[in-house]
């Protein structure tokens, strides 16, 4: 299987040349180097870009996953195609510069993905950060609860799930600042996400959902603003959501508190360390 699809400026940049060649050539900001795969920030006629440049991660880890039942991800086809599912979905996400794959072999396929960086951007979980202690614009929160729901709908709906779906990957874009009546807001970290040709099964849906939900403890939210996303992430009368999904409601309290816990015995103790005196 063989596929490079070049867009301006690596149509230019890379003509005559092996893409492949060009993408392990490329040098800039370092923020992830994993076996298999690296990602790094490039700037390009003072434009970035974020390049993920994927080696094969080799039958064993495979095999790894596959015993921990986790599906392993095997090259950037993955984010590729959930970049266009969601941009066919109208959910705001990044735009694709270059992206190419060659090999047979699954767990030695040689893959790139290049996109353009969103920028200036922040988070929503740096963004949402200090809610608690001084609370947003009530009209503003309103309005990003709803975009929120709204996209996670529209994904959902169109067949995926994105299996990182914490609010830290929805970048809130701050040129002009954000305002109740105008902002944008993107989606990233797509090269987990599923794509389902017979719909989102629902085991999938429910584990977004509890990523979410427990990525929102943190920041102030209100018993009402969790209804407020429901009544729009199920698009329903909420009293009727609220009959029909008591269970999922229920496993959702459960879960974002066995997340929690887990984050804190992962993390916690680091953090504290590293706050010592």
């Amino acid at each position: 299987m063989n596929e490079v699809i070049l867009h301006p400026p690596f149509d230019r940049l890379w003509v005559g040349q092996d893409p492949f060649a060009a993408v392990e050539a490329l040098q800039g900001e370092v923020f992830r180097e994993l076996a298999g795969r690296r990602t790094l920030r490039i700037e390009v006629d003072g434009r970035g870009y974020f390049v993920k440049a994927h080696h094969g991660v080799g039958w064993r880890e495979v095999f790894k996953n596959l015993l921990y039942l986790r599906l392993p991800v095997l090259g950037a086809r993955n984010e590729y195609h959930a970049i266009k599912r969601l941009s066919e979905l109208g959910v705001a996400t990044m735009r694709i510069a270059a992206f190419g794959e060659r090999g047979l072999d699954p767990a030695r396929r040689q893959s790139f993905i290049v996109t353009e960086a969103l920028t200036p951007t922040v988070s929503l979980e740096d963004y949402c950060r200090d809610w608690p202690r001084r609370p947003p614009a009530l009209k503003l929160k309103r309005a990003l609860i709803a975009r929120v729901a709204e996209m996670v709908r529209k994904m959902h709906g169109g067949g995926m799930n994105h299996r990182d779906l914490y609010i830290c990957h929805f970048l809130l874009h701050t040129d002009p600042p954000p305002a109740p009546e105008a902002f944008r807001l993107s989606l990233i970290d797509l090269h987990r996400g599923q794509l389902h040709a017979r719909g989102l099964p629902q085991r999938w849906r429910n584990k977004d959902l509890a990523s979410l939900y427990f990525s929102v403890l943190e920041i102030g939210l209100t018993r009402r603003d969790l209804l407020r996303f429901a009544r729009l992430y199920f698009a329903a009368p909420l009293r009727e959501t609220l009959r029909r999904e008591a269970p999922l409601f229920a496993w959702l309290k459960h879960e974002g508190a066995r997340l929690a816990e887990r984050y804190q015995r992962k993390f916690a103790p680091a953090v504290t360390q590293e706050t010592a005196p």
